[in-house]
């Protein structure tokens, strides 16, 4: 049989093994503030309302290109005022991982923008950013809290329902991703959900 000092030698073990391992996984991803979805949140709504004025909802195109970017500094400022500021501006590998993971499909968005807008065919923009920013959520999701993961593939099926959808739903649907998802996955992260 066991001795009790064996058996409080295997706890205190298995105790520091447990602990090297959050340890390690917590230095392995960049936490990702509720406040900062809750924000970008807040700039695809007000990019919604402005869209869906009658004299302005032909203009709804560049209404968004401009709110993208807003949206985007205003994350960014806020997830450098969380505890993962160090990894996030990429001095640590957490941060160009979460960086790699984004890029790519951002990329492809800002390419198929430039071919939609060159080919007078707009109205599949708000499918393509829709998708295509799902898949950059689930890829930095890798290095993130789960739920991220979730978010973006609610953005992936968002982006495919924007795109058998008619043209009249196209900035709603944007609305819904960019602002409503954007604010209540925002919400379910501040309020510690990790989606597991």
């Amino acid at each position: 049989m066991p001795s009790a000092k064996t058996v409080s030698l295997d706890s205190h073990a298995m105790a520091t093994l447990r602990y090297i391992r959050e340890s390690m996984d917590a230095a392995g991803s960049v936490a990702v503030p509720g406040s900062a979805g809750i924000a970008m949140g807040a700039v695809g709504v007000a990019a919604t309302a402005l869209s869906l004025i009658p004299n302005l909802a032909s203009h709804w195109f560049p209404i968004w290109l401009v709110a993208a970017p807003i949206a985007v500094l205003a994350g960014a400022l806020l997830m450098t005022r969380s505890a993962s500021v160090v990894s996030f501006v990429g001095t640590g590998k957490p941060g160009r991982k979460l960086l790699l993971g984004l890029t790519p499909s951002l990329f492809a968005g800002a390419v198929m923008t430039a071919v939609l807008w060159k080919a007078n065919y707009l109205g599949a923009a708000p499918g393509i950013w829709l998708l295509l920013y799902g898949c950059a959520l689930i890829s930095a999701g890798v290095f993130t809290k789960v739920i991220v993961r979730w978010m973006g593939g609610c953005f992936v099926a968002l982006g495919l329902l924007a795109l058998v959808s008619p043209p009249e739903l196209q900035v709603p649907l944007l609305g819904l991703g960019f602002g409503a998802m954007h604010i209540i996955f925002g919400v379910l992260i501040a309020r510690g959900v990790h989606g597991h």
